[in-house]
């Protein structure tokens, strides 16, 4: 236990309420007319818990499913969840029937929400249970319950629940190295510990105000920004995704002081006719994550007078680990920064043996921001974390005479497509289910819009076209992890271990472009 982490979970809204009831907590971007308070969210909130509690059951350590996209309703399930003790699944609607089904399998919660674009794989996940499991609509429902009912409940706030700190709040599912995605458990204590390092170290203030645009299924779209500005008491403007138009109304109309997104993202913008007369005046900083970023997409809000900086997290860690400072941007591009204001880190060598400034190692954290495991694998968690609570997180990095790190690589094979983790071995699994894949190795390649997309390289035993194994992956996987292009070769190359020698895969696609 940190002085940074309470004994007990506390309630998030019910503090925020007290201390700036008539600030503004939420804007939903499809009404922008009509912002939110604290004051009205936590009522809001209180009718939720009740909801869950009294309707569906939910008690504390249940875990709910959410399967949707962005939505303040959203937002009112994981507060109301945490009021209660209960957790949020949160679900990437980008997977596949198969992946969430297993997933859902995994966790086992009480109760599925969903939105009306997922209605119908909603009712094809519930069928596919082994155990019961109700389903609430968050419009209008096909069948089952609806959420409106939660308005029939007292917006009276509930005792707190008996549980500990160290209680999950979220199990998010990140995609597995191994081909078996991991729950990460986030708990009460590691979600306040984010946000108390991102108030201080970040320079988070009341009047803050960032657009909501990364799915809520991340750890980036809960704990980034969202969770810190309640923390602090500033807003969030909720939408159901990315658009450039929607992004360059919400910094004019509503004066965005902070933007998160991937380099995607920000490249878009960029090409959008109205970024040259976008007015960026109230702009404090952009962090950009989840992929590399093309040092053009820096210059150009440099030139705009935009702090524009790298970030780093990942869900087992915050996801928010560094900071650097203003003045050092433009002497350090690409920098991550150094730690925040409870984080532990170091780089090491293969030994275990700290690294020398400047020497390449991987990058070890440590600090009360951690998740607590992942959910029904302590083999994955003892992996993940050694005896002496250092995650191990599996990226390449280095850090200078001064203590700034930077990321330069992955000691893993996964790669990161338009801000998406993509895991080789989880879409080499899939290939080799189609009846003329003898052999599948997949790699990323570098790629201008998505930063990386799968290459995969295939031993057939008879011919098959790249329409026919994109359609068998796409049945099978999310559209972001189907290669984007498939080589066919005579044999794998190898090691001398006898293991696919994805080196010399890379030097084949460099041999072919030059």
């Amino acid at each position: 236990m940190t002085p940074a982490t309470p004994p007990s979970p506390i309630n998030w809204l019910a503090t925020r309420a007290r201390l700036s009831p008539d600030a503004t907590a939420l804007i939903d971007a499809a009404q922008a007319d009509s912002p939110m308070t604290y004051g009205a969210w936590f009522q809001r909130v209180n009718q939720t818990a009740r909801f869950l509690r009294d309707r569906l059951g939910v008690t504390p350590g249940d875990r709910v499913a959410v399967l949707a996209r962005n939505r303040i309703e959203y937002l009112d399930v994981w507060f109301a969840l945490g009021a209660i003790g209960g957790v949020l699944q949160n679900l990437n609607w980008r997977l596949s029937r198969r992946e969430l089904s297993a997933i859902i399998a995994d966790a086992a919660p009480t109760a599925l929400l969903y939105d009306a674009p997922h209605a119908a794989l909603a009712a094809e996940l519930v069928a596919d249970q082994s155990r019961p499991l109700q389903c609430v609509a968050f419009d209008a429902p096909a069948a089952g319950l609806a959420f409106s009912e939660r308005a029939a409940f007292s917006d009276e706030a509930l005792p707190p629940p008996p549980i500990a700190a160290e209680a999950p709040w979220v199990i998010c599912y990140t995609g597995g190295s191994t081909g078996t995605p991991k729950g990460a458990m986030l708990s009460h204590r590691a979600v306040f510990a984010n946000a108390v390092n991102t108030v201080l170290s970040w320079g988070l203030r009341p009047d803050d105000v960032t657009l909501l645009d990364a799915p809520l299924f991340h750890a980036g779209g809960l704990n980034v920004l969202t969770a810190p500005l309640v923390a602090i008491g500033g807003a969030s403007i909720v939408t159901g995704g990315f658009a450039p138009d929607q992004t360059f109304d919400a910094i004019e109309r509503h004066g965005v002081t902070i933007l998160f997104g991937v380099p995607t993202m920000f490249i878009e913008l960029q090409r959008h006719p109205r970024w040259a007369t976008a007015d960026f005046s109230r702009l404090r900083f952009v962090i950009s994550g989840g992929a590399p970023c093309p040092m053009s997409v820096f210059e150009a809000f440099w030139a705009r007078g935009v702090a524009f900086k790298t970030g780093y997290g990942l869900t087992e860690a915050g996801p928010n680990n560094f900071w650097l400072p203003a003045e050092q941007v433009r002497r350090k591009p690409g920098a991550v920064g150094y730690p925040l204001w409870s984080v532990e880190a170091r780089v090491i060598r293969s030994d275990g043996a700290e690294t020398n400034p400047d020497e390449v190692g991987e990058l070890c954290l440590r600090g009360p921001h951690l998740f607590s495991g992942y959910w029904n694998n302590p083999p994955a968690t003892a992996a993940a974390v050694d005896a002496d609570g250092w995650l191990h997180t599996g990226d390449l990095a280095t850090r200078d005479a001064d203590g700034c790190f930077r990321i330069v690589g992955r000691l893993k094979d996964m790669f990161i497509s338009g801000g998406e983790n993509v895991y080789p071995a989880e879409v080499e699994s899939v290939l080799h289910e189609h009846p003329s894949v003898i052999e599948a190795a997949v790699i990323g390649i570098p790629d201008p819009k998505w930063g990386e997309v799968g290459a995969a390289f295939l031993v057939l035993a008879a011919e098959t076209g790249d329409d026919e194994l994109t359609a068998f992956c796409r049945a099978r996987l999310a559209g972001y992890k189907v290669p984007k292009r498939f080589a066919r070769l005579a044999a794998l190359p190898r090691t001398g271990a006898h293991k696919v020698d994805k080196l010399a895969l890379r030097r084949h696609i460099t041999e072919e472009r030059a």
